[in-house]
């Protein structure tokens, strides 16, 4: 890594500890700036007084020349200014030989199980539910990034009440047995209906805990058109999985581990772990300061901790993590620290953790499965396909239909995965179409748009990028600035991947499309020179590379035209 390499030279020259370089926020103010504080903290002296003397010591340093076109001391401050040839020849010939590669990293090589995508069987897949397929598999792209072994895994709930409701609404609805659309599809929106029948018809809920009963106890009708149904939504998550582009190690289900789940609670009751209250099995955790986790409903109906116990023990058999990750909305934080302690008290040995993520709203409020206030998956699709093919063939008329219906398509779930991934896990996103469909702003169009653009200098050039480029003729400022802002990259990732927050990866690709544009708005690289053009076609090829392997991280693939 670049400037990993001049950071070290640096430090190995001063023999300093505790060192923190930052950027300045103005190139005139240098390219790496080193505060001396903690210098001068432990060392009782006078941080102002620290950097003169640091910045006169290098500066008589012959072999620091080779890299750095000055060291000035700016207040508590040592300001380095990396010479032009040297930043560009490095950086550029790092990229080019890593190609896609550039950037990655090995921090530590440990095992890490990411559980993430647990949706529901017989429920819609909705725009929520995308926030934590684009959130758990940028988080696993960026621990393969920086060396860990990253097992992406999926649990789906197939058992719980949700699915007694679909089941009982649709076997009493012939309307949903006639329509056309996907059957998985069309169950999500059979549980929201009948969701709101149910509020509104209470006595009818006795007749969906008796399919719930027939379905755990694997007997009769409802359990067999159980399997059936629940095979559709299978069938739609796998569809979806494809077009998103999403790839499991293993999907677990409930159904499959809440047998050998009951056998555990049974032998923690007898171990006086779990109790009987009320009719009922719970986890008192009160001391812990967690409070009571329901186990078994007073119907003798299990809740989810029942299956989510064996699956647990079942991850840690199979994949034998160093840690296991959770990825989960915020309102389930509490079950998940009440799951872990539980599991702890049981003894299971090995690192757990959770990664949460907030709401997803609409501009019109929150949205709910249950109310049917929401926006599907295939509703989100389509409403932004249909915007994008338009603009696609408003921009190329002589395009075909085929090209066009490609690029439009790319640009669709390229546009939902930005939008899930641009804002910070803890905040809340309200998706707006509109803002989100934006060529100027901070979307993916616009980045996608940048880098079709440099690809199309590329191609228009026609020359050939296997020819010696002479970096030193790169001197223009705004050359300097983009060389720098590639050379970031790779700290970039490693930042990321240590916060686990993918928001740091779309933020940078969002500058690095900002500093490109101004590149191509204010150098013309048609009309340079021809070995002037060498170098800045070099360039620029560096930074579509750069930009491939962000969104490359995101989960979002580039096109050479838009």
């Amino acid at each position: 890594m670049f400037l990993n390499e001049l950071k070290s030279i640096i430090i190995s020259q001063l023999a300093w500890d505790n060192v923190n370089f930052s950027y300045p926020p103005k190139a005139e103010l240098g390219d790496l700036s080193l505060a001396c504080f903690e210098v001068a903290k432990a060392s009782g002296q006078n941080p102002v007084e620290i950097a003169k003397m640091a910045a006169e010591k290098l500066g008589q340093i012959i072999e620091l020349k080779k890299y750095f076109s000055d060291i000035l001391a700016v207040g508590p401050y040592l300001n380095f200014y990396i010479k032009a040839d040297y930043l560009a020849a490095g950086v550029i010939k790092e990229i080019k030989n890593q190609g896609a590669d550039y950037g990655k990293s090995i921090d530590d090589k440990k095992r890490i199980v990411i559980e993430y995508s647990n949706g529901n069987t017989h429920k819609e897949y909705h725009v929520g539910h995308l926030r934590n397929i684009a959130y758990g598999a940028a988080v696993t792209n960026l621990l393969l990034a920086t060396g860990r072994e990253a097992i992406a895994v999926s649990y789906i709930n197939d058992l719980g009440i949700h699915a007694a409701k679909a089941i009982w609404n649709w076997r009493r609805n012939a309307n949903y047995q006639e329509r056309p659309e996907n059957k998985g599809y069309l169950l999500g929106k059979c549980y929201a209906e009948a969701s709101r029948i149910l509020e509104e018809n209470p006595d009818k809920k006795t007749e969906v805990a008796q399919i719930k009963k027939d379905i755990e106890g694997q007997m009769g009708d409802n359990y067999r058109f159980w399997q059936l149904s629940r095979q559709w939504s299978i069938d739609y998550f796998a569809s979806i999985y494809q077009e998103l582009n999403i790839k499991f190690k293993a999907i677990f289900y409930e159904s499959e581990y809440v047998a050998r789940g009951l056998k555990t609670v049974d032998d923690l009751l007898a171990k006086g772990i779990l109790r009987r209250s009320e009719g009922a099995i719970i986890a008192d955790l009160t001391k812990y300061e967690l409070g009571v986790l329901p186990i078994i409903r007073s119907d003798s109906t299990a809740l989810y901790p029942v299956a989510d116990l064996a699956l647990a023990f079942e991850k840690k058999k199979r994949f034998q993590p160093d840690e296991s990750v959770h990825i989960v909305d915020v309102r389930q934080s509490l079950y998940l620290r009440q799951l872990f302690k539980l599991l702890e008290l049981i003894g299971y040995c090995g690192q757990l953790s959770h990664l949460t993520y907030d709401f997803v709203t609409l501009p019109s409020g929150m949205m709910s499965s249950r109310s049917g206030n929401v926006v599907t998956f295939e509703e989100l699709k389509g409403l932004i396909y249909d915007k994008l093919f338009e603009e696609t063939l408003a921009r190329h008329p002589n395009w075909s239909k085929k090209k066009v219906a490609d690029i439009a398509m790319n640009l669709t779930i390229s546009t939902i995965k930005f939008e899930m991934l641009k804002v910070s896990a803890d905040k809340i996103i309200i998706f707006n179409i509109e803002e989100a469909l934006r060529f100027d702003g901070y979307t993916a169009c616009y980045i996608q748009y940048g880098y079709a653009r440099l690809m199309s200098v590329i191609s228009k050039s026609g020359l050939s990028l296997k020819i010696l480029a002479n970096y030193k003729k790169l001197t223009d400022p705004k050359e300097k600035a983009l060389i720098f802002k590639l050379a970031q990259y790779p700290e970039i990732i490693r930042l990321a991947a240590a916060k686990r927050n993918p928001s740091e990866v779309s933020k940078y690709l969002f500058e690095l499309t900002q500093v490109i544009n101004d590149y191509y708005h204010n150098i013309n690289i048609r009309r340079s020179p021809w070995r002037l053009k060498i170098a800045r076609l070099a360039l620029v090829k560096a930074a579509t590379q750069v930009l491939a392997n962000g969104l490359n991280i995101l989960g979002i693939t580039t096109r050479p035209e838009m």
